[in-house]
């Protein structure tokens, strides 16, 4: 993993660049990730994560983002999330971009501004 500081106007961001073969596949490699990190926020793309995060009833997203929260970090994933079908998830989505810990977006300058 390589990281890469960005510093914002809502603080500096880490930039985490997985290898091609690395993905978050459970709590423990998503661990691994925010520890090695500097900042308090962990930017990840959304492929690096495994679609098991995506499927809320696994319950891999909810035990990340409680990691985040007890560590009282952020986190930003970065993809498309146009085409999502299940409402679950989309609700999941809006109330995390609302709440600006965990926030989902397209592009790193829109996750900026939903961050708190």
């Amino acid at each position: 993993m390589k990281t890469e500081i960005m510093e914002t106007s809502k603080g500096n961001l880490s930039m985490c660049h997985l290898e091609e073969h690395e993905i978050i596949r459970s709590t423990s490699d998503f661990l691994d990730v925010i520890s090695n990190c500097p900042t308090d926020t962990v930017v990840l793309n959304k492929d690096r994560l495994h679609e098991d995060f995506f499927e809320l009833r696994t319950r891999l997203a909810g035990e990340c983002l409680q990691k985040i929260t007890n560590y009282r970090m952020r986190l930003v994933i970065l993809g498309s999330f146009d085409n999502i079908e299940s409402r679950s998830l989309r609700d999941f989505i809006y109330e995390s971009n609302k709440n600006g810990k965990t926030v989902f977006a397209e592009e790193i300058n829109s996750a900026i501004d939903l961050l708190r």
